[in-house]
């Protein structure tokens, strides 16, 4: 006797499972289809010199103080102590001095744990000595050039 054998009878030569159930019996997935994206508008084109028509000026309102509006009171705080200060009764003077010119965001914290005041402090000196007006010197200690 011969039993005809029928698509569902078939099995697989490499999993030994029924070709409607074998992974190598279905057909390949067909391919997701190109994400389509809308074209971007055109952009008005306007020279950096001439303000956009329509705007408002607006002052810049700064969050925490530069560094260089710093540089004066750094060269003022190490004029008055003879021209040398460590670090730590440095950053005191210049508190005393600034306190009052200090933005409320210059209290904030650095993701260092610094103040923000004394960030830009840092930043300053860093400028200052590029500028010649101060010298690296010993570590901790914050010295105008003109004192060596």
């Amino acid at each position: 006797m011969v039993v005809a054998m029928t698509a569902h009878d078939e099995y697989c030569d490499f999993c030994d499972l029924p070709m409607a159930q074998c992974i190598h019996g279905r057909p390949p997935a067909p391919a997701p289809a190109p994400a389509t994206r809308a074209a971007p508008k055109p952009r008005k084109r306007t020279s950096a010199k001439s303000p956009r028509a329509g705007t408002i000026d607006k002052p810049l309102v700064r969050r925490w103080t530069s560094p260089e509006a710093l540089k004066p009171h750094i060269l003022a705080v190490l004029q008055e102590s003879g021209g040398e200060l460590e670090a730590d009764e440095f950053f005191l003077e210049l508190e005393i001095v600034v306190e009052d010119r200090l933005l409320p965001g210059d209290h904030e914290r650095t993701p260092g744990g610094e103040p923000r005041w004394q960030y830009a402090a840092r930043r300053a000196r860093v400028a200052l000595i590029d500028e010649g007006l101060m010298v690296k010197g010993v570590p901790g200690m914050w010295t105008l050039a003109t004192t060596r």
